[in-house]
Formats: structure tokens, sequence, C-alpha cells
């Protein structure tokens, strides 16, 4: 079994510069926040840091500018799921020679109704292509988005087939019984878990930790909600991370996401999205800081 991964990994926001491409030097700025704020590592250009928006090119200049900026490749889970086939395999080829901890990998998403026979295939031609013993493989369910279900007998027949290849999955379906299922059955993965309030009942079972947006904005509350899963009474940090998702439910998760960093880093380069994605209107940008104050998370000692 590869080395797996655990506890807190962040599914980190990208910043864009004024063009509207990747903008490096924030986004390593932010990733050195995050470290020092506690959090173990992160997950580069997955669902939350907008991946699905950016070429490929301009993935592993992403990847590389991280690198070349001393963030550590055994702390970087790359996201390289994409429509095309041969797209996933060069992201993921280029992360495992980059030195990563692993790469996590969307199902083929575009065509809907996928027969297992073919998600099956899908995952085992990249594993061919790719074709290194140093390739950590995480699976990455979030059926909601893509459409398309890893199904278990997928995980298993992939397991049996590549020994030693599949590390673990993300499970952010938001659905705690099918977690507590992959848990109970795929006991040699790393399971994690996308859904924050997840997480101590995910950590009670044996999972791995999770792999989230929340920790862009509070690294350290993130932190404690998993040390005290572990070992205390994690009943209050998890009441305010419910009371928080239950503000954002209202809102478009990216740009909220966004809006919220900015405010806290007083810096408003980071509302940026790219298209389809927009930003927050100032109406609802002021409804939704306002929201975050009467929480009183805002200001909070938990932000980056």
């Amino acid at each position: 079994m590869p080395d797996q991964i655990h506890g807190v990994w962040c599914a980190t926001l990208t910043p864009l510069d004024s063009n509207g491409s990747p903008d490096h030097v924030r986004l390593a700025a932010h990733v050195k926040r995050l470290f020092d704020a506690g959090v173990d590592g992160i997950a580069l250009f997955g669902t939350t840091g907008e991946g699905q928006s950016f070429s490929t090119s301009e993935r592993r200049a992403g990847l590389e500018a991280l690198l070349a900026r001393n963030i550590a490749a055994k702390q970087i889970v790359a996201a390289t799921g994409c429509a095309a086939l041969t797209e996933t395999v060069a992201l993921t080829r280029h992360a495992v020679q980059a030195g990563c901890a692993g790469a996590l990998v969307l199902p083929p998403f575009f065509f809907k109704d996928v027969s297992d026979e073919g998600l099956y295939a899908s995952y085992a031609r990249l594993i061919d292509n790719v074709a290194d013993t140093r390739l950590c493989l995480y699976l990455y369910h979030i059926p909601q988005l893509t459409g398309v279900p890893i199904a278990h007998q997928v995980i298993a027949r992939l397991m049996a087939s590549y020994p030693g290849v599949v590390a673990g999955i993300k499970d952010s379906a938001g659905d705690l019984e099918h977690t507590k299922k992959l848990l109970g059955r795929f006991n040699d993965l790393a399971i994690f878990v996308g859904h924050e309030p997840h997480l101590p009942a995910a950590l009670a079972g044996g999972g791995a930790g999770t792999i989230c947006g929340i920790a862009n904005l509070y690294p350290r509350l993130m932190r404690r909600l998993h040390d005290e899963s572990l070992s205390g009474n994690p009943k209050e940090d998890l009441r305010r991370i419910e009371a928080f998702i239950a503000q954002l439910a209202r809102y478009p998760l990216f740009a909220a996401f966004k809006a919220l960093l900015a405010e806290l880093n007083q810096d408003s380069a980071w509302d940026a999205l790219r298209p389809p994605l927009v930003p927050l209107d100032a109406a609802a940008r002021r409804a939704w800081i306002a929201a975050m104050q009467e929480t009183g998370i805002l200001a909070s000692r938990d932000a980056a």
C-alpha cells in the first residue's frame, strides 16, 4: 500500500491575477499560511479550486510554481481528473513525476449513465498509461457534480487488479451513511470526507481525515475539530461549522468562499473567479459578510 495521507487537507481556492490567470504568488502565500495554521496538506485544482476551469498547462504550471516556492510535494495532492482521459493521464503523470503525495481523480464526468465496466476501464487505462509504481491514486466520489458515482464493485476490482495503487477515496457526496459503508468495506484505504460536519463520525469509524474547503477560511478551527474528535469533545467547534454551513447554503459556494477570504485577508483580489463562475454582486456580498459577522465567526482568531 502506498504511503497514505491523513489529517486535515485543504481543498485550496485558486486566486486569480488581473488577467484572470492563476496567481502563483498569492496561492503560495495562502498555502504557507495554511501550513502555519496546522493544515497537513493541500489538494490543488480540485472542485473548490475551480480545477475544471483551468487548462492542463495552467494546472501543471500552478503545481510547478508552488514547488518552486518551497512548498513540499509531499504536502500536495494534485487533482488531475479531466473529461478527456488523455488529459487526466498527462496531469497524473506530471503529479507523480513531481513527487506529489497523490493524485485525486474524478471519474469521467461528461457522459452520464456510465456503466461500472466503463468506469473501471477509465481508471484502469489511467493506471496503465501512467505506468509508474509511485502512483498513489485517490478516487474522487462527488456524484452530485459529476453525475457518475463510483460503485463499491469498481473500487474492489481496481484494488484487486492494481494492488498497492489505490490509496484512498475522497467522499464528497455529503452522505454519512455512504461514508460509513466505505469505511466498513475498505478499511485498508484512506477514506476522507469533504463535508466538514461528518469529520468526527468518520474519524470514529476509522477514517483518515478531511479534504475540505472550509480549511481555506478557518484552518485552526478544522485542525481543532479533527484533533478534538480523536481525543476530546468537538461539540462546540462542530456547532460553529454547522452554523457556518447553514448560512453558506444561501449563497453560491465558490463565490461566497472567495468573498469571505477576501474579507479575512483584506485583499479584494480574492473575489475573482473564472467564468462561468462569477463573484457575488454587491448586495449579496454585504449580506453574506453581515451574516458571518452576526455568527461571530468572522472576527474569530481561527481565520487564516
